[in-house]
C-alpha cells in the first residue's frame, strides 16, 4: 500500500527541507519515492535533483502532449521528482498549476507505478482552492503540519487545521522545526495537544543543513552520518510507524491568543 503524504506550512518554515530529506532517508532504505512540489517556485526538489527541475506548468506552454521524461525527474536514489509549477507571481491562480499537474500526471500513469512513498510540498494558502488539491481530491491519505514555535506560524499552522476539518482530513502530527525560540519545544507539544495530536518528531536549527543546501543538496545525501542526518531519520520512522492518526479541532482566534500570551 501506497503511504500519500501532504506536509503544509507557513511560507518559510522549512516543508520543502524537510519534504526533500524525509525522501532522501525513504530512498536510502530502498523505498521507492515520488515527491511533487506545490509551489509556483518550484524549489522542492532542487536538493534531490542538484538543480531546479522544468515545471508541468511550463513544459506545458510548449509541449502539449509532453512524455513522462519531460515532467518526472529522477533524482538521489532515483527519487522521482515533479514540479508542478505556476504563474508568474501577481498572474493568475496560482494554485491551478496544482490541478493540472495533478491532472497530467494522472493522464500518463504516474500514480499507478510501483512506489512506496508519495510527498506533496504544498502552500500553506489552504484559502487557494488548489491548494487542497491533495486532499480534496484523494490524492494524500494524511496530512503532516510543519510549524516552529513563532506566534506566526503557529497561527498559519491552525488555520491549515482548520483547512485540514473542513476537507475531513487526516491530521498525522506536528512536525516541529527549531528557529530557536525561548520554550519552542513546549510551546509546539502543547499546541499539538491542544488541537487534537502529537508532535511526530523535532527538527533542531542546523547551519549543516543549510550548507548542504547551498550545494544543492541535502543533509542526509551530504552528510549521511550527521546528527542532523539521524533527526530526519527518526522523523522519517516516526511517520512510517504512526498510528495516532485524527481529524483535529482548530482554536478560534481568540483562544489561539490566549494560548500563545500564556507562554510569554
Amino acid at each position: 500500500m501506497i503511504k500519500k503524504i501532504a506536509i503544509y506550512g507557513k511560507g518559510g518554515i522549512g516543508k520543502s527541507t524537510t519534504v526533500a530529506n524525509l525522501s532522501a532517508t525513504w530512498a536510502s532504505d530502498d523505498l521507492k519515492c515520488l515527491v511533487i512540489g506545490c509551489d509556483p517556485k518550484a524549489d522542492t526538489t532542487r536538493t534531490l535533483y542538484g538543480q531546479r527541475i522544468p515545471t508541468v506548468v511550463n513544459t506545458l506552454k510548449d509541449n502539449r502532449n509532453p512524455e513522462r521524461d519531460d515532467l518526472v525527474f529522477k533524482g538521489f536514489k532515483d527519487i522521482l521528482c515533479v514540479e508542478s509549477g505556476g504563474p508568474e507571481p501577481g498572474v493568475g491562480c496560482a494554485g491551478r498549476g496544482v490541478i493540472v499537474a495533478m491532472k497530467r500526471l494522472e493522464k500518463l500513469d504516474i500514480f499507478e507505478e510501483d512506489l512506496d512513498v508519495v510527498v506533496y510540498d504544498v502552500l500553506g494558502d489552504v484559502v487557494c482552492g488548489g491548494f487542497s488539491v491533495p486532499l480534496r481530491e484523494n490524492y494524500a491519505d494524511e496530512v503532516l503540519i510543519v510549524t516552529s514555535g513563532e506566534y506566526m506560524s503557529l497561527y498559519a499552522a491552525n488555520n491549515i487545521v482548520r483547512g485540514v476539518k473542513k476537507l475531513k482530513g487526516n491530521l498525522s502530527g506536528i512536525i516541529c522545526n527549531c528557529r530557536n525560540v525561548e520554550n519552542e519545544e513546549e510551546i509546539v507539544n502543547a499546541f499539538a495537544e491542544k488541537i487534537g495530536t502529537h508532535v511526530i518528531g523535532t527538527i533542531h536549527r542546523s547551519n549543516l543543513i543549510q550548507d548542504a543546501e547551498l550545494d544543492a543538496k541535502t543533509v542526509v545525501e551530504k552528510y549521511p552520518e550527521s546528527e542532523e542526518a539521524g533527526e530526519y531519520s527518526k522523523l522519517a520512522s516516526n511517520i512510517m510507524d504512526n498510528e495516532n492518526i485524527s481529524i483535529p479541532e482548530p482554536m478560534d482566534d481568540e483562544e489561539f491568543e490566549e494560548f500563545f500570551k500564556s507562554f510569554i
